[in-house]
Protein backbone atom coordinates (compact mmCIF):
# COMPACT_ATOMS: atom_id res chain seq x y z
CA UNK A 1 0.00 0.00 0.00
CA UNK A 2 1.23 3.55 -0.67
CA UNK A 3 2.28 5.50 2.39
CA UNK A 4 -0.04 8.20 3.64
CA UNK A 5 1.04 11.64 2.54
CA UNK A 6 2.22 13.55 5.63
CA UNK A 7 1.03 16.88 4.25
CA UNK A 8 -2.45 15.50 3.62
CA UNK A 9 -2.57 13.98 7.12
CA UNK A 10 -1.55 17.30 8.61
CA UNK A 11 -4.26 19.23 6.75
CA UNK A 12 -6.96 16.75 7.75
CA UNK A 13 -5.95 16.58 11.42
CA UNK A 14 -5.64 20.35 11.65
CA UNK A 15 -9.09 20.95 10.17
CA UNK A 16 -10.80 18.33 12.32
CA UNK A 17 -9.23 19.59 15.54
CA UNK A 18 -10.09 23.19 14.70
CA UNK A 19 -13.81 22.40 14.36
CA UNK A 20 -14.07 19.80 17.12
CA UNK A 21 -15.84 20.83 20.31
CA UNK A 22 -14.01 18.24 22.40
CA UNK A 23 -10.41 16.98 22.66
CA UNK A 24 -9.72 14.04 20.36
CA UNK A 25 -7.39 11.17 21.29
CA UNK A 26 -5.04 9.61 18.76
CA UNK A 27 -7.30 6.53 18.58
CA UNK A 28 -10.06 8.75 17.17
CA UNK A 29 -7.76 10.67 14.84
CA UNK A 30 -6.65 7.37 13.27
CA UNK A 31 -10.25 6.79 12.14
CA UNK A 32 -10.06 9.82 9.85
CA UNK A 33 -8.08 7.87 7.26
CA UNK A 34 -8.96 4.85 5.10
CA UNK A 35 -5.46 3.53 5.65
CA UNK A 36 -4.88 3.85 9.39
CA UNK A 37 -1.64 5.70 10.17
CA UNK A 38 0.70 4.56 12.93
CA UNK A 39 0.64 6.20 16.33
CA UNK A 40 4.15 7.52 15.79
CA UNK A 41 3.19 9.08 12.45
CA UNK A 42 0.23 10.88 14.04
CA UNK A 43 2.34 12.08 16.95
CA UNK A 44 4.82 13.59 14.50
CA UNK A 45 1.98 15.36 12.67
CA UNK A 46 0.58 16.71 15.95
CA UNK A 47 3.94 17.95 17.17
CA UNK A 48 4.52 19.57 13.78
CA UNK A 49 1.15 21.31 14.05
CA UNK A 50 1.93 22.44 17.58
CA UNK A 51 5.13 24.08 16.33
CA UNK A 52 3.27 25.71 13.44
CA UNK A 53 0.88 27.42 15.85
CA UNK A 54 3.48 28.60 18.35
CA UNK A 55 3.42 32.34 18.91
CA UNK A 56 -0.11 32.72 17.54
CA UNK A 57 -3.38 33.52 19.31
CA UNK A 58 -4.50 29.91 19.13
CA UNK A 59 -2.45 26.96 20.35
CA UNK A 60 -2.62 23.18 19.98
CA UNK A 61 -2.58 21.52 23.39
CA UNK A 62 -2.47 17.97 24.72
CA UNK A 63 -4.85 17.31 27.61
CA UNK A 64 -6.12 14.21 29.42
CA UNK A 65 -8.73 13.34 26.78
CA UNK A 66 -6.60 14.05 23.73
CA UNK A 67 -5.61 16.97 21.52
CA UNK A 68 -7.43 20.25 20.91
CA UNK A 69 -7.01 23.83 19.77
CA UNK A 70 -7.78 26.63 22.21
CA UNK A 71 -7.32 30.37 22.44
CA UNK A 72 -4.36 31.35 24.55
CA UNK A 73 -5.49 32.68 27.95
CA UNK A 74 -3.99 36.11 27.29
CA UNK A 75 -6.18 36.43 24.17
CA UNK A 76 -9.45 35.73 25.98
CA UNK A 77 -10.02 39.37 26.96
CA UNK A 78 -10.17 40.29 23.25
CA UNK A 79 -12.58 37.44 22.47
CA UNK A 80 -14.81 38.66 25.30
CA UNK A 81 -15.23 42.00 23.53
CA UNK A 82 -17.18 40.37 20.70
CA UNK A 83 -18.53 37.36 22.59
CA UNK A 84 -18.74 38.26 26.28
CA UNK A 85 -19.21 35.26 28.55
CA UNK A 86 -19.38 35.38 32.30
CA UNK A 87 -17.42 32.49 33.81
CA UNK A 88 -18.78 30.94 37.01
CA UNK A 89 -17.55 32.29 40.30
CA UNK A 90 -16.76 29.57 42.79
CA UNK A 91 -16.87 30.16 46.51
CA UNK A 92 -13.93 29.37 48.74
CA UNK A 93 -15.89 26.38 50.08
CA UNK A 94 -16.24 24.91 46.59
CA UNK A 95 -12.57 25.44 45.75
CA UNK A 96 -11.44 23.94 49.05
CA UNK A 97 -13.65 20.89 48.47
CA UNK A 98 -12.35 20.50 44.93
CA UNK A 99 -8.76 20.78 46.14
CA UNK A 100 -9.24 18.08 48.77
CA UNK A 101 -10.79 15.72 46.23
CA UNK A 102 -8.09 16.44 43.65
CA UNK A 103 -5.16 15.88 46.01
CA UNK A 104 -6.58 13.18 48.30
CA UNK A 105 -8.78 11.17 45.94
CA UNK A 106 -10.66 8.99 46.20
CA UNK A 107 -12.29 10.38 49.32
CA UNK A 108 -15.70 10.56 50.97
CA UNK A 109 -17.69 13.56 52.13
CA UNK A 110 -16.71 12.54 55.65
CA UNK A 111 -13.02 12.72 54.70
CA UNK A 112 -13.56 16.22 53.30
CA UNK A 113 -15.40 17.33 56.43
CA UNK A 114 -12.63 15.97 58.66
CA UNK A 115 -10.03 17.99 56.74
CA UNK A 116 -12.02 21.23 56.42
CA UNK A 117 -13.62 21.04 59.86
CA UNK A 118 -17.06 22.04 58.57
CA UNK A 119 -20.05 20.25 57.10
CA UNK A 120 -20.03 19.92 53.31
CA UNK A 121 -23.29 21.12 51.80
CA UNK A 122 -24.82 18.74 49.21
CA UNK A 123 -25.02 21.79 46.92
CA UNK A 124 -21.23 22.00 46.83
CA UNK A 125 -20.88 18.41 45.68
CA UNK A 126 -23.71 18.93 43.19
CA UNK A 127 -22.04 22.06 41.77
CA UNK A 128 -18.81 20.15 41.11
CA UNK A 129 -20.67 17.16 39.65
CA UNK A 130 -22.74 19.43 37.40
CA UNK A 131 -19.56 21.11 36.19
CA UNK A 132 -18.30 17.63 35.31
CA UNK A 133 -15.23 17.94 37.54
CA UNK A 134 -15.97 15.16 40.03
CA UNK A 135 -17.79 11.84 39.96
CA UNK A 136 -18.60 8.88 42.20
CA UNK A 137 -16.04 6.14 41.57
CA UNK A 138 -17.08 3.60 44.18
CA UNK A 139 -18.05 3.11 47.81
CA UNK A 140 -15.89 2.85 50.91
CA UNK A 141 -16.22 -0.53 52.61
CA UNK A 142 -17.31 0.80 55.99
CA UNK A 143 -20.76 0.93 57.60
CA UNK A 144 -23.08 2.95 55.39
CA UNK A 145 -20.76 2.47 52.37
CA UNK A 146 -20.30 6.21 51.68
CA UNK A 147 -19.57 7.30 48.12
CA UNK A 148 -15.98 7.75 47.04
CA UNK A 149 -15.39 10.93 45.01
CA UNK A 150 -12.65 11.58 42.47
CA UNK A 151 -11.92 14.09 39.72
CA UNK A 152 -12.72 13.39 36.07
CA UNK A 153 -10.92 13.70 32.75
CA UNK A 154 -13.03 16.81 32.11
CA UNK A 155 -11.44 18.42 35.18
CA UNK A 156 -7.98 17.83 33.73
CA UNK A 157 -9.10 18.94 30.26
CA UNK A 158 -10.52 22.23 31.56
CA UNK A 159 -7.31 22.95 33.46
CA UNK A 160 -5.30 22.07 30.34
CA UNK A 161 -3.52 19.19 32.09
CA UNK A 162 -2.65 15.70 30.87
CA UNK A 163 -2.66 13.86 34.21
CA UNK A 164 -3.06 14.28 37.95
CA UNK A 165 0.73 14.28 38.24
CA UNK A 166 0.68 17.63 36.41
CA UNK A 167 -1.42 19.32 39.10
CA UNK A 168 0.25 22.48 40.43
CA UNK A 169 1.15 23.04 44.09
CA UNK A 170 -1.98 23.15 46.20
CA UNK A 171 -1.77 26.90 46.80
CA UNK A 172 -1.86 27.53 43.03
CA UNK A 173 -4.99 25.47 42.27
CA UNK A 174 -7.44 28.34 42.81
CA UNK A 175 -5.70 30.66 40.37
CA UNK A 176 -5.41 27.82 37.84
CA UNK A 177 -9.15 27.19 38.07
CA UNK A 178 -9.89 30.88 37.52
CA UNK A 179 -7.58 31.00 34.50
CA UNK A 180 -9.14 27.86 33.05
CA UNK A 181 -12.65 29.18 33.56
CA UNK A 182 -11.83 32.42 31.76
CA UNK A 183 -10.10 30.66 28.87
CA UNK A 184 -12.53 27.81 28.33
CA UNK A 185 -15.91 29.45 29.07
CA UNK A 186 -17.73 26.13 28.52
CA UNK A 187 -21.41 25.98 27.54
CA UNK A 188 -22.39 24.57 30.92
CA UNK A 189 -20.94 27.59 32.64
CA UNK A 190 -22.73 29.98 30.31
CA UNK A 191 -26.08 28.31 31.08
CA UNK A 192 -25.54 28.50 34.84
CA UNK A 193 -23.12 31.33 35.53
CA UNK A 194 -22.92 31.00 39.30
CA UNK A 195 -23.28 27.31 40.26
CA UNK A 196 -20.55 27.50 42.85
CA UNK A 197 -21.46 30.63 44.76
CA UNK A 198 -22.70 28.58 47.67
CA UNK A 199 -22.45 29.05 51.37
CA UNK A 200 -22.44 26.13 53.74
CA UNK A 201 -23.54 25.84 57.35
CA UNK A 202 -20.89 25.59 60.03
CA UNK A 203 -20.95 22.58 62.31
CA UNK A 204 -22.67 23.22 65.57
CA UNK A 205 -20.30 23.49 68.49
CA UNK A 206 -20.05 20.28 70.49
Amino acid sequence: MPMLDAGHMKNVVEAVLLVSQEPLPISELKKLFDEEPSTDALRRVLEDLRRDWQGRGVELTHVASGWRFRARPEIQKFIDRVSPQKPPRYSRAVLETLAIIAYRQPCTRGDIEDIRGVAVSPNIIKALETRGWIDVVGHKEVPGRPELLATTRAFLDDLNLTSLEALPPLDDLGSLVETAQAAEAPPAAAENPDPGVIEEPRRAAA
